[in-house]
């Protein structure tokens, strides 16, 4: 399975006025421990595209992994992390609400499924 790539997608809505500064401390806190866990930076999106005071940004960060192998070394890294999860209890003044969602391309689904 080696090969094809996984998109993990993070979506966060911060409060408003707070998307700049989430994306700073995101930059500094977060993205150097996430390549020690194999996640691979691919985008970094932000709507709407202008830092508020007064309205939320939603902050769409997309990693690849590779394949399945690379999504469980990531998954395996990150559960018994407790920075990481000091880092987002941390966030949480910044932030209303945020998820994690994974995706591949069409023509890479077959073969992912098939374990």
């Amino acid at each position: 399975m080696a090969g094809e790539t996984l998109y993990v997608i993070d979506r966060i809505v911060t409060n408003p006025g707070c998307g700049q500064k989430f994306v700073d401390e995101w930059r500094a806190g977060y993205l150097p421990n996430a390549r020690r866990r194999s996640l691979t930076l691919d985008n970094i999106l932000v709507s709407p595209p202008l830092w508020s005071e007064y309205e939320p940004n939603v902050v769409t960060i997309t990693w690849t992994v590779d394949g399945a192998s690379g999504w469980w070394a990531m998954t395996r890294l990150s559960r018994g992390d407790t920075t990481l999860r000091q880092w987002w209890d941390a966030m949480e003044p910044l932030i209303c609400e945020r998820s994690r969602t994974m995706a591949a391309a069409a023509d890479d689904v077959e073969a992912l499924a098939d374990v």
